[in-house]
C-alpha cells in the first residue's frame, strides 16, 4: 500500500500544471493561446519571461519533490524509477486537465536532476548548444531527451533509472511530433519569436 500511495503522490504531483495556474491568474487560458502548450516555452512567448521563468521552476520541481519522496520511502530503484516516471506522466496526463497535459520536458528535467545529475547536466549541455545553434527549442528539448539514456550509460548510472529516462525519451518525442513535422517543414517557431 505505500509503494502505491507514495506513486499516486508522484502522480498528481507531475499533474499540477504551473503554466496553466500562472496564465489563469492572469486571466487567460495558455491552452488557448499561442502554440496551445502548457509549457514554459509558451508561457514565456504569451506572458512573458518572468512567467516562463516560473513555469519552468515550478514543473522542475515537482518532478524532483517526487523522488525525493520516493528516495525517503524506498531504497529500491525500481520503485523510486517508477515514482519518477509517474510524475512525468503526470504533467503529460494530467487529472487536473482532463488527462490531457503537456510534453514533460521541465518535469522530466526535475526528476532526472534529482536521480542521474551528471547525465542531466550533461544532457542540458546538449539542449544549450543545440538551442544556441539553431534557436529550436523544441530540438534542444528532442536532443537533451534522446541523449539523457546515453549518458546514463556513460555515467555508469543504476539501470532502472536509465530505462526510465529511455522511457521519458520516447514519450517526450512523441509528444513533439508536431514539432517535429514544423521542424521539417521549416516552419516552426525560433526562439524569441510570438
Amino acid at each position: 500500500m505505500t509503494t502505491i500511495f507514495v506513486w499516486l503522490i508522484a502522480y498528481f504531483l507531475g499533474s499540477i500544471p504551473f503554466g496553466v495556474v500562472l496564465a489563469k491568474l492572469n486571466k487567460i487560458d495558455i491552452r488557448q493561446q499561442g502554440s496551445g502548450n502548457i509549457g514554459a516555452t509558451n508561457v514565456n512567448r504569451v506572458l512573458g519571461k518572468k512567467a516562463g521563468v516560473l513555469t519552468l521552476m515550478g514543473d522542475c520541481a515537482k518532478g524532483a519533490l517526487a523522488v525525493f519522496i520516493a528516495s525517503l520511502a524506498f531504497e529500491d530503484t525500481v520503485k523510486i524509477a517508477i515514482a519518477g516516471f509517474f510524475a512525468f506522466c503526470g504533467h503529460l496526463f494530467s487529472v487536473f486537465l482532463k488527462f490531457q497535459g503537456g510534453k514533460g520536458v521541465a518535469t522530466g528535467l526535475g526528476v532526472f536532476l534529482y536521480l542521474m545529475p551528471w547525465a542531466t547536466l550533461s544532457s542540458m549541455g546538449v539542449f544549450a548548444v543545440s538551442v544556441k545553434t539553431s534557436k529550436y527549442v523544441s530540438l534542444g528539448s528532442i536532443l537533451a531527451a534522446a541523449t539523457l539514456p546515453l549518458f546514463g550509460l556513460l555515467y555508469k548510472m543504476p539501470l532502472p533509472f536509465v530505462v526510465a529516462s529511455a522511457l521519458v525519451a520516447i514519450l517526450t518525442v512523441v509528444k513533439h511530433h508536431e514539432n517535429i513535422q514544423r521542424l521539417l517543414a521549416g516552419t516552426e517557431n525560433k526562439l524569441g519569436k510570438k
